[in-house]
């Protein structure tokens, strides 16, 4: 007998809104979303409360990916690997200013989005106005960044969408290099590492600031294989996050995605939407830890 799930259709679903483009297949959602996350409750009694001290979240204001096969994949910024983290940073005492790399308003992968899980949803509704209007990030740059700015971390979350300009950005390399020469912490997971790459544009490789790093981050063995087989993605990505970073000379730990998370001085990463609540957890200890809490 065929099971509910089984007979779900691996075929990824049309976007009517552009041509040639697909959402992932009901099948791969039912193995890849859900309706609750595996938030453990945790809270913070003793909160940052001064006031001095954000987190800056940059955000992909892109919603398309264009494919090998010339496929459009309907991706952007993953819910849970967004709003979880944030969950935590904000509960801990810690704003968040979110900024785009052209100020428009960031996209989210609705179809992941957990609609039971009220940890995830009080964070999207407190946060969704400037999910709808961030700042630009090159106005950060110019105002926001400098030896007294009020930003404690960097923090890029996951979703495919992060794949399309934000690794190719200058302006994401100034911000990286900003926060390593000021001792600053980087919170990324999944898809989000991709970001690091942006260090590199214009660089000698042998001058990586990453170089000897080690990682968590989405396995590039899922996204030429299960996520293909299962219709998640309607094509081949152009180019493979794991395999770009390690040719940079960073390490990838993980080979799968079991929530495994790493901190490797002041870089933190995991390696899928499971490693959400994890990584939010470990940043926000550690910029409680930051501030002398």
């Amino acid at each position: 007998m065929t099971s509910g799930t089984q007979a779900l259709d691996k075929t990824p679903s049309p976007d009517a809104a552009e041509n040639n483009a697909f959402f992932p297949s009901p099948y791969s959602l039912s193995q890849y979303t859900a309706s609750k996350t595996d938030f453990d409750g945790t809270t913070y009694p003793n909160p940052y409360k001064e006031g001095k001290w954000k987190v800056l979240m940059i955000a992909t204001d892109e919603r398309y990916i264009l494919m090998t096969n010339g496929k459009m994949f309907s991706t952007g910024n993953h819910p849970v690997e967004m709003l979880l983290p944030m969950h935590h940073m904000d509960q801990a005492g810690f704003e968040i200013d979110i900024a785009t790399l052209s100020g428009n308003p960031a996209k989210l992968e609705l179809w992941a989005m957990p609609n039971e899980d009220e940890a995830v949803q009080s964070t999207y509704r407190k946060y969704l106005p400037k999910l709808k209007q961030p700042l630009k990030l090159s106005d950060v740059l110019e105002q926001s960044l400098g030896s007294d700015s009020p930003y404690i971390a960097v923090f890029v979350p996951g979703g495919h969408g992060v794949l399309a300009c934000i690794p190719q950005s200058k302006e994401v390399k100034q911000v990286l290099k900003w926060a390593m020469d000021h001792d600053k912490y980087i919170v990324t997971l999944c898809h989000g590492p991709s970001c690091l790459l942006s260090a590199a544009v214009d660089e000698d490789p042998a001058d990586y600031p990453f170089k000897g790093y080690e990682i968590c981050v989405f396995p590039d063995s899922l996204d030429k294989g299960a996520n293909l087989a299962i219709g998640y993605m309607p094509g081949p990505l152009p180019w493979l996050v794991g395999e770009s970073l390690e040719k940079l000379g960073v390490k990838v730990l993980n080979e799968g995605i079991d929530g495994s998370c790493h901190t490797d001085r002041k870089l933190i990463t995991g390696d899928s939407p499971l490693a959400s609540n994890n990584i939010g957890k470990l940043a926000a200890a550690a910029l409680l830890k930051e501030v002398g809490l």
